[in-house]
């Protein structure tokens, strides 16, 4: 007998149009859609075509206009500023319908871009919530983006208005936001009319007359404006991906498929109801900060949490676990990178011990693969399911899930377990065809993508259908190497481009960095290929260890390169590895693979824009011309 997670996968391949017309019937629409899936314009698939909806009314006048106007809609919790603020589902709405009007009265228009650059803050999630409200389509950008990637991302996307904020704060340090805006704007060839300015207490902005804006007065004078109905093909945002490599890729959420898609996801992915308490611990500047943060719970009537803080320095490594217990969370998403950073601060999770966890779940990870040692420690730690699923800025939601609220399957380390509904995923060879199972090939999903994916890149179809439709004809692709097993669980092992070649035999980094993760005095580590004369590449592994270990380091290098021998073999040509204090990555977690190799092999390299501390590079290649690399990088 099927599962129900079984007969939902086979209607939503074999019948789409079924499945997802009947999850649609459960959203608010002005008009019913002609068609569910329309496929007359392909490889550019649409959903729910002739359907006209409005995001910000399925978010919040929805739920007020049942009854639920009371409940707690969003949690604003800043550690940083020392800050809890909670809003009904009636009071954010009248607040993001004055800031509607805010933007009404500085000319905003449907189909009007509004860029958004904002730190951790409610008024961030309420700008975002006004554009959708009055069908202007938003692009956000990280908080503290340097000017240059801002002025980038300002001439793509032509925003008619930019709102901000006076600054950021990360961890004790004020950024302040407002010089960077000025020099971005200097810098771009595309000028706002008007930037509307959240002053806070920390740092007050300088204000230029004529162009800014302070949001507060500007609230005091607004009248609240009413929902606008959109076409469920109109776009709601543009979100650039990082752009660590040239121009960055905006890509374009729908408002329909993005709805319906979304609050399907609440209950059969992450299995929380209208009412429950939902935390994802991202930012609103990255793609769960969207989907996860500001949209999906609020389109299910959950309460979600924005939180403004680190998973440690905030003030400590038990700040998780404040947060769960105050706010009773029952489901919480992050990075697998915040619990590495946890488990190295606290390796024995004494801080937990002093909160109430009795209402909390599920952990669900994402953003990098799970490595085992994490997922056991947060499993060991928590005694609740530890999920690893998997996803991407361009998809939205998740392409592999353990689908919680559908059927829970036993958790198999290093799997996201099966793809989600609506996702055909597939493993090919280079030559398009599919591989046996158990064997890596690269990752795809046979079209059409589900709703709530990207359909395109703003105003560029044809980078659309080259960076992501032209390689596998007929498939999107994903540009993750890995492999299905014979149940049907897929393994992400890494980006394509970081399969290496060791002497003609192709090898996983992935897999490498699974082991040396399990040595006991590893708490985080990377893995990656670099040039070689003789092999083509070799691998080289990176590993920070955890807070109080005394053995040294000469010693765990050792023990470490035998485990990778040991459980790989010696193809595996791992035979350097070094110990580094900290790995670079973006701001959302991810370790910067791409740009250590660069370094080692002394190639030139463009600071990424998404960098979390920029000092680190200088510290990985001190540490990459201690073992022989690097050297011959000029500076």
């Amino acid at each position: 007998m099927t599962n129900p997670y079984e007969a939902a996968f086979e209607q939503s391949i074999n019948d789409p149009d079924g499945f997802w017309g009947k999850a649609a019937e459960d959203c608010h629409w002005y008009k019913r859609w002609d068609k569910v899936l329309d496929d007359s314009n392909k490889p550019f698939y649409r959903w729910f075509t002739g359907g006209q909806i409005n995001t910000c009314y399925n978010a919040l006048d929805y739920h007020v206009d049942q009854g639920r106007g009371d409940q707690l809609a969003l949690i604003y919790d800043s550690p940083v500023t020392d800050t809890i603020k909670k809003y009904t589902y009636t009071q954010l709405r009248d607040e993001v319908a004055l800031f509607a009007g805010v933007l009404k009265a500085q000319g905003v228009e449907k189909g009007d871009r509004v860029l958004i650059y904002m730190p951790m803050i409610a008024e961030a999630a309420m700008a975002m919530l006004a554009c959708a409200r009055i069908g202007a389509v938003h692009s956000v950008v990280f908080g503290g983006f340097a000017a240059k990637e801002l002025a980038t991302r300002i001439n793509d996307a032509k925003p008619k208005v930019i709102v901000s904020a006076s600054c950021g704060i990360e961890v004790k340090k004020v950024i302040a936001y407002k010089p960077l805006l000025d020099k971005a704007i200097d810098m771009s060839a595309s000028k706002p009319g008007k930037c509307v300015i959240f002053q806070r207490p920390m740092e007050a902005a300088s204000m230029i007359a004529g162009r800014d804006v302070d949001w507060v007065e500007a609230m005091a004078a607004a009248a609240p404006a009413d929902c606008v109905p959109v076409e469920a093909t109109d776009p709601l945002y543009i979100l650039y991906t990082s752009g660590t490599t040239g121009q960055p890729k905006g890509v374009v959420r729908d408002n329909g498929g993005h709805v319906v898609a979304l609050k399907w996801s609440m209950k059969n992915i992450y299995n929380v109801d209208t009412g429950d308490v939902y935390w994802a611990a991202s930012d609103v500047g990255w793609v769960v900060g969207h989907s996860y943060i500001v949209y999906g719970p609020l389109f299910k009537g959950c309460t979600t949490i924005l939180f403004e803080g680190k998973p440690v320095g905030t003030p400590d490594a038990g700040v998780f676990w404040r947060v769960i217990a105050e706010h009773k969370v029952k489901a919480m998403f992050t990075a697998p990178t915040a619990f590495r950073a946890i488990k190295r601060e606290d390796p024995n999770a004494e801080l937990m011990k002093k909160y109430d966890l009795s209402h909390f779940k599920t952990l669900f990870l994402a953003g990098e693969r799970t490595d085992p040692n994490t997922l056991h420690w947060a499993e060991d730690a928590l005694k609740v399911p530890v999920i690893d699923h998997w996803w991407q800025t361009e998809t939205g939601w998740a392409i592999c899930a353990n689908c919680m609220g559908l059927h829970a399957f036993p958790v198999k380390e290093g799997s996201p377990t099966k793809p989600a509904p609506g996702w055909n995923l597939q493993v090919v060879d280079e030559a398009n065809k599919q591989v046996a199972p158990g064997e890596i090939g690269a990752l795809v999903v046979k079209l059409p993508l589900p709703p709530g994916t990207l359909p395109t890149l703003w105003k560029n179809d044809d980078r659309y259908v080259e960076s992501y439709l032209e390689e596998f004809p007929g498939y999107y692709k994903t540009a993750d190497a890995g492999y299905i097993d014979a149940e049907g669980y897929a393994y992400i092992m890494s980006r394509t481009d970081d399969i290496i070649n060791v002497a003609g035999h192709r090898l996983s980094t992935g897999a490498m960095e699974e082991v040396l993760s399990d040595h006991p005095d590893v708490a985080e580590c990377a893995v990656l290929g670099v040039d070689d004369d003789l092999k083509g590449q070799v691998p080289v592994g990176f590993m920070v260890l955890k807070a109080g270990v005394t053995k040294a380091d000469g010693e765990i290098i050792k023990e470490a390169i035998q485990m990778v021998r040991d459980r790989i073999g010696p193809v595996a040509a791992f035979k350097t590895a070094t110990v580094v204090k900290r790995l670079p990555k973006t701001r959302s977690g991810k370790i910067l693979r791409g740009t250590i190799q660069k370094i080692a092999d002394n190639k030139e390299y463009n600071v990424p824009a998404t960098i979390d501390d920029p000092t680190i590079l200088d510290e990985m290649e001190d540490a990459l011309k201690g073992i022989g690399y690097a050297g011959a990088r000029k500076p």
